[in-house]
């Protein structure tokens, strides 16, 4: 299928480009690095614009905060993946929804949407290291561990967004429920409230902050399953098992796991009375470190509504700290590592596979959609479901 996509010959990788893009930033007062190239095809801008104008009302184009521009202007909603999974089922006179995300985010459309809509992931490569870390084979290996231990009865499983939708149904066949960054708190304390421990899916960072900063727990009442560990316990001892509050998965974010406390202290000292902002899928560490810590919306939010002449560093995907200093101009806005760091998976949502689905779609052939099985769908939805019944 990925054969089909002509993505234009002579194009250039990011780094290519790195002086020419320094120079624009410094020119603009913005210290963001690693801006991408243009397309290489200046007709791609036109021919995604007749495509898009061909679909007309029968296509809703949802699009990634972490999206580069190139692909974010041809997008009728921009957001985090919950966002736009509810907002392609706020349109269900779409015919297709075109997500411009990756993999885990086009099958969450698929479980919110009608039976008469098509989803479609422009690159079917655009997947997610984060989800793909807790399979569901490893997920059922460590519930049966934990059955066996004698614990699982005590155990609610919560999953992040960010997961496939095996892991989403394994959390609803299971009793258990999904979050996002921003509501993870209230799913842990309502998790807690049915039962004495959560096993927290995939992402360890998430679920140690939010434990820690939100429900004030312990550092040390959180532990790692490693599913790669030797043994059938994750690594763990069952006395650690037995005492843990939370059980988190050995999973994280590729971006932001990358940002250190060394990162912080260093931008500390070279701009002076900068706020530093982050997701709280960066370490604990780094969370710590930071003055301000929030989802992706909230950190949009929360620069969006600063003094201007403030200075802000940012501890998240590039694509959104480059738009967010282009949208802020009487502020400091700059990337929190001076290290290049796009989200790659991310950024397989080129222009060139973007015009392919488009085209595609308005000539009446269907590519790239995404599905979801029946049985998985329902259990992934009991999830979804209990989440937005959340308290």
């Amino acid at each position: 299928m990925q054969s089909a996509v002509d993505v234009g010959p002579g194009r250039s990788l990011p780094l290519l480009v790195l002086g020419a893009a320094a120079d624009a930033a410094s020119e603009r007062g913005v210290e963001c690095p690693g801006e991408l190239p243009p397309a290489s095809d200046p007709a791609l801008v036109a021919r995604a614009r007749a495509a898009r104008n061909a679909l007309g009302d029968r296509a809703v184009v949802l699009g990634h905060h972490y999206q580069r521009d190139a692909v974010i202007q041809f997008a009728d909603v921009t957001g985090d993946s919950f966002k736009l999974a509810r907002e392609a089922a706020a349109q269900p006179d779409a015919e297709f929804v075109v997500f411009c995300g990756v993999h885990f985010m086009a099958e969450s459309a698929d479980l919110l949407t009608s039976a008469n809509q098509t989803v479609v992931l422009p690159d079917l490569a655009a997947g997610c290291s984060m989800a793909d870390m807790a399979t569901y084979n490893q997920v059922e290996q460590c519930w049966d561990a934990l059955d066996d231990l004698g614990i699982a009865g005590q155990v609610i499983p919560v999953t992040y967004m960010n997961s496939s939708a095996d892991i989403k149904a394994f959390t609803g066949r299971h009793g258990g429920t999904v979050c996002t960054s921003s509501n993870a708190g209230r799913a842990l304390r309502w998790a807690l409230g049915r039962g004495r421990k959560v096993l927290f899916l995939p992402d360890q960072h998430l679920g140690r902050n939010t434990a820690v900063l939100e429900l004030g727990l312990a550092p040390g009442d959180c532990v790692v399953w490693d599913p790669h560990a030797p043994g059938d316990t994750g690594g763990l001892t069952e006395q650690q098992i037995s005492d843990a509050t939370m059980i988190l998965w050995r999973g994280h974010c590729s971006v932001h796991g990358r940002f250190s406390p060394g990162c912080v202290s260093e931008v500390r000292e070279r701009i002076p009375g900068v706020n530093v902002i982050v997701h709280p899928e960066c370490q604990h560490e780094v969370v710590l470190a930071a003055d301000y810590v929030g989802s992706t919306e909230k950190i949009i939010s929360t620069i969006e509504q600063a003094p201007p002449g403030s200075a802000w560093a940012v501890g998240t995907e590039l694509n959104l700290v480059q738009r967010l200093a282009q949208a802020n101009p009487d502020k400091t806005v700059i990337f929190l590592d001076k290290t290049v760091c796009y989200c790659s998976t991310m950024n397989r949502i080129d222009l060139p596979h973007l015009v392919w689905t488009l085209e595609s779609l308005a000539a009446g052939q269907v590519v790239n959609q995404i599905t979801v099985d029946d049985r998985t769908a329902a259990e992934a939805r009991a999830a979804l479901e209990q989440m937005l019944a959340l308290p």
